[in-house]
């Protein structure tokens, strides 16, 4: 193999050549690409998986710092921690049905095919506990386990690492104290 490498140095591609391994790679790229099949849930239903990511994202959003929750991966990440824990199963499953109904109450049609401004009635109604009408208690205890879900999922990501900023265990050769900024923050003052 040593005898073989300045052989192979010395061969030199004409340009025509050059791009024909270039076409055949961007080819075999796409096809590459084409033969990824997009993710099939294996506990969520088609219509419960549309819902759940739609509503992650609405939970968490894409925005200037980081992507949303789908992009990463929550719903992937639900699909299979509710797979796997049957205590789960019920709750969630039994909100994303509330979550339809009560769509279809007020809207006729069910919360991935509602609009923006109706969706966000909805998830007003449900999001703070304390204010939430006696009737919704139901969507209440659903949203808040079906928040915390996605939070967890979101923050155990390599993208909600990030978005968290967190640098792990880092060497720190000096210690200067707690920052100013973070002192005054909580009404501390060493003077």
């Amino acid at each position: 193999m040593v005898g073989a490498a300045p052989a192979a140095a010395a061969l030199v591609w004409t340009p025509a050549e050059a791009a024909q391994a270039h076409t055949h790679a961007q080819q075999a790229r796409a096809a590459a690409t084409k033969q990824s099949k997009p993710y099939k849930p294996k506990f969520f239903t088609a219509h419960e998986y549309a819902t759940v990511a739609v509503l992650v994202d609405l939970i968490i959003p894409k925005d200037e710092r980081s992507g949303s929750a789908t992009d990463a991966g929550v719903p992937e990440f639900m699909d299979f921690m509710l797979g796997d824990d049957p205590d789960l199963q019920t709750p969630i499953r039994g909100g994303l049905a509330w979550l339809d109904h009560e769509c279809d109450d007020r809207y006729g049609k069910t919360f991935v095919a509602c609009g923006d401004a109706e969706r966000a009635a909805v998830l007003d109604d449900i999001a703070w506990p304390k204010r939430a009408k006696p009737e919704l208690a139901a969507g209440v205890a659903f949203f808040n386990r079906f928040r915390d879900l996605t939070a967890s999922g979101f923050f155990s990501s390599k993208l909600g690492v990030q978005d968290l900023r967190y640098i792990g265990n880092t060497f720190v050769s000096e210690w200067k104290g707690c920052p100013p900024e973070a002192l005054a923050k909580l009404g501390v003052n060493y003077d």
